[in-house]
């Protein structure tokens, strides 16, 4: 009979084991386990969300790299054209600064050839007078000498 009390005393005692562990020791460590189980899904939920974060971000920034690069080249093309602008407005600057530059110089040349002209016809005047006192072998007084010499420049 031995065998069947002491089967009886472990069977007992392996019952109150088993309540007490279900009672007292089974709660805690389930909650834990859940605790645990809560804070991993939540960690993988925010790994998932800061993964579609990153792929939003990366895709922002790629877009914003495309339109930096549009806003770019926008700007060189305009810098281009501004560039030829500046370099068409001075050929035209150059150009009409040329022209005048020839314009008084041809005024110059006329101013020029007009004086020589001139000149010229006092001198013949001149030269043609003494020819004419040569010739006639007398005095003419200044009036009359003024008057063929006028007439003569305005022949000449």
């Amino acid at each position: 009979m031995d065998i069947n009390a002491t089967l009886l005393v472990q069977m007992i005692t392996f019952a109150l084991f088993v309540w007490f562990t279900m009672k007292f020791v089974w709660p805690p460590i389930c909650s834990a386990l859940e605790e645990r189980a809560q804070t991993i899904t939540d960690g993988l939920a925010s790994a998932e969300r800061g993964k579609r974060e990153l792929e939003l971000a990366n895709q922002r920034v790629a877009e914003s790299l495309g339109e930096a690069k549009i806003q770019a080249n926008d700007i060189i093309d305009k810098a281009n054209k501004r560039g030829n602008q500046i370099i068409d407005e001075a050929k035209q600057q150059a150009k009409a600064e040329a022209d005048k530059q020839h314009k008084q110089g041809l005024e110059r040349l006329n101013q020029d050839v007009n004086q020589a002209k001139e000149a010229l016809r006092l001198q013949v005047a001149s030269l043609a007078v003494m020819g004419a006192e040569k010739i006639l072998l007398r005095e003419v007084d200044k009036s009359a000498n003024s008057d063929i010499l006028d007439s003569l420049i305005k022949e000449i």
